[in-house]
């Protein structure tokens, strides 16, 4: 089984959480602020905070592995 490294993940997550971004805002400037506006800003929000935090896991893996050699 292929593993994703974090960064690869936290850059799907940042991409996705862009995308989301961009149909909430096409959303609401189509029809107002409704359930689905709600939804995809709320998913944006937690797809750019697992992304940022894949890539931080990402960073203190490698200060770690630089640090046993």
């Amino acid at each position: 089984m292929l593993r994703r490294s974090p960064l690869t993940a936290g850059l799907l997550y940042i991409t996705l959480g862009t995308l989301f971004t961009i149909f909430a805002i096409r959303n609401v400037s189509e029809s107002g602020w409704g359930f689905f506006s709600y939804l995809f800003v709320l998913l944006a929000t937690l797809d750019f905070g697992s992304g940022i935090r894949m890539i931080m896991l990402h960073f203190k893996i490698k200060a770690a592995q630089n640090k046993k050699k």
